[in-house]
């Protein structure tokens, strides 16, 4: 989304500028494997997401991640978890995230208003 891509752009900034490396998450969808009757809580899957493979490729091959030490990991479920997962397993100093614009932010609530209640570490949203 233009929103992701603004918070990568504004994250390579703060990682060019302090010399740190860049970890770059990508959350994937995750499908139940069962129709939920209200009885049982659902399975979840993981479903491989080709959208990761090609994110990969166009950033390796990306010429303003050049001079930044990055990896990108791949995870499944909730974002907000998974991101604040990522970042407390590496460490990181910051969550940089892009607003969530429309009626999925409205209904649901943003990734960004979800992850600074909850996250462990200072949440950045560029618009």
């Amino acid at each position: 989304s233009t929103s992701s891509e603004r918070a990568l752009a504004y994250a390579i900034g703060m990682a060019h500028r302090s010399g740190s490396g860049l970890i770059i998450v990508h959350v994937a969808n995750r499908l139940p494997t069962t129709v939920w009757a209200g009885c049982e809580p659902p399975v979840f899957v993981d479903v491989p997401d080709h959208r990761t493979e090609v994110l990969g490729l166009e950033l390796a091959c990306a010429e303003y991640l050049a001079e930044v030490p990055w990896i990108l990991v791949e995870r499944g479920g909730d974002i907000c978890h998974e991101l604040e997962e990522v970042g407390r397993e590496y460490e990181a100093d910051a969550i940089v995230v892009g607003s969530t614009h429309g009626i999925v932010g409205r209904i649901f609530g943003s990734v960004a208003g979800r992850l600074a209640k909850r996250a462990q570490r200072p949440v950045i949203v560029i618009p």
